[in-house]
């Protein structure tokens, strides 16, 4: 699992790294580069996190961020997970870039929020199922 192509909703450049990075590793971990450390095993299927264009506006709405949003065609999206279980445990991750927090970063804007308009910004994580060849 790792971010989209577009580097999630900000696009931020260690997202799309973190993209690169991670489909690089998936395509590669089926060679047989190192016949010492076993057969290799090879993924059948990458799991890209994105937000359907359906969300943007309620996160525009919610957070009022002024800035471009990366957001995917909602037909390219192939899984929806209910994750409300674990906001607690999100928002706690999301605040953690304190950095991000401080500078007013999208981190920051959910720092302000409200725990009902956290809820409906946080609850629901969207993929692109993307088989591997």
């Amino acid at each position: 699992m790792t971010f989209d192509a577009l580097g999630g909703l900000t696009g931020h450049p260690d997202h799309v790294h973190t993209h690169r990075v991670t489909v690089r590793a998936a395509e590669a971990a089926g060679l047989d580069a190192y016949p010492d450390a076993g057969p290799p095993w090879a993924p059948s299927t990458v799991y890209l996190a994105t937000h359907p264009r359906s969300s943007v506006q309620a996160v525009r709405e919610i957070v009022g961020a002024r800035r471009a949003l990366n957001a995917t065609l909602d037909e390219e999206v192939t899984d929806r997970v209910d994750v409300s279980p674990w906001l607690d445990q999100k928002v706690a991750a999301i605040l953690a870039h304190r950095s991000e927090v401080d500078r007013g970063a999208l981190p920051g804007l959910i720092a302000r929020l409200s725990p009902v308009d956290r809820e409906q910004l946080l609850s629901t994580e969207w993929f692109i199922r993307r088989p591997l060849a």
